[in-house]
């Protein structure tokens, strides 16, 4: 029985630190490797591979601080080393991990004095606990956490909407772009893993832990190599100088907005450059001769957005394409024409066409023909 335990901390004892060298790897591989091996067409921001990359080597370091676990006797020791280890993490691993969330929105920087509201006070409270080598306080920190985790979930809601739609006033496609469906899986993974830390205590509780840092390195790392930079397209400085004027209130500013519909007539409909993969408001207003400022002004007193104003004239060239096809008898497919209407996604194609046209494509296509 003895012997049986000692080969199950051995084999606990490799598997934790594969899964530390895991994160090491990784954190190397975001530092030091320039190229994205995941999405190769994908330009991630470097921003946030350097704080992913830094979160990979807390998670390093955490294993670290609690490696010696398994080799105290002492309860006291033993709930020494749990507290060290959870203050250490409160002031590296976990403000780094939220700070990461913020990184994701980049309509703005966000304020990153937020995060230090939430870890200090129960750094602080742990590092109380430490000197006194007492738990009394583990209560009210957990309450704490509980509390300052449900208002950073409200907050990252709040963000997450405002970023998106900051994302449908800049882009016509939005793929490799939100992150919406990115902050579900994560809340997921992460309430999968309080539920087994309320519920389960043991040995398994510990495989369980040692898993779900694997889950979270192999999400983090996809996040960061999937999720394009947009910070390439900032806006110009003549843009930064018309967003503080007040724009709205002079005859040059009726003036320009008044030629904003024939220019886009002339430069985006006429050319067809709607069919251009990722041009963004920023390049569409260079083309035509205005700031993103005067053209995003323009979509928003017309009731819709630059995303939905492409997206609709790709929808519009893919029922040109189709009857033209039907005309000649040609064969086509609905991926082939979403494709040749501007579209790079399918998925993303159907998302738009049912919401312009009330029903799918494939449904709309059979009824266009009978």
């Amino acid at each position: 029985m003895y012997e049986q335990q000692i080969r199950e901390d051995i084999f606990y004892l490799m598997f934790y630190a594969a899964v530390a060298m895991l994160s090491l790897i990784a954190c190397c591989y975001l530092l030091f490797r320039r190229a994205n091996a995941f999405a190769p067409n994908i330009t991630p921001s470097l921003r946030l591979r350097r704080w992913t990359a830094a979160l990979f080597a807390s998670m390093t370091l955490s294993h670290l601080w609690y490696s010696p676990i398994p080799f105290l006797n002492s309860c006291e020791d033993i709930m020494l080393n749990y507290l060290v280890g959870a203050m250490l993490d409160f002031l590296t691993l976990i403000p780094i991990a939220i700070t990461i969330l913020f990184v994701m929105l980049q309509d703005r920087r966000r304020p990153l004095w937020l995060v230090g509201v939430m870890v200090v006070p129960p750094a602080v409270a742990l590092t109380v606990c430490v000197a006194r080598r007492s738990d009394a306080l583990l209560p009210q920190i957990y309450t704490y956490h509980l509390l300052s985790g449900i208002g950073l979930a409200l907050y990252m809601v709040r963000a997450t909407r405002q970023y998106g739609r900051w994302l449908r006033e800049n882009y016509a496609d939005l793929e490799h772009k939100e992150v919406w469906q990115s902050f579900i899986v994560l809340a997921i993974i992460l309430l999968v893993f309080g539920i087994y830390s309320l519920s389960v205590k043991g040995p398994v509780y510990k495989y369980i832990t040692q898993v779900n840092n694997i889950i979270l390195v192999c999400y983090f790392l996809w996040r960061v190599e999937t999720l394009s930079d947009l910070s390439i397209t900032v806006k110009d400085p003549e843009e930064e100088t018309a967003d503080t004027e007040n724009v709205e209130d002079n005859d040059y500013s009726l003036s320009i907005r008044n030629k904003i519909g024939p220019l886009l007539k002339r430069h985006c409909e006429d050319t067809q450059l709607y069919l251009q993969y990722d041009t963004s408001i920023t390049q569409l207003a260079k083309v035509i001769g205005t700031n993103r400022s005067y053209l995003s002004n323009y979509f928003a007193t017309h009731g819709t957005t630059y995303n939905a104003y492409i997206n609709g004239l790709r929808i519009q060239h893919f029922i040109n394409l189709y009857h033209e096809a039907v005309a000649a008898h040609q064969p086509v497919t609905t991926k082939q024409l979403a494709y040749q209407s501007g579209f790079r996604s399918y998925s993303t194609f159907s998302a738009v066409f049912k919401q312009i046209m009330g029903t799918n494509a494939t449904e709309w296509m059979r009824n266009a023909t009978e």
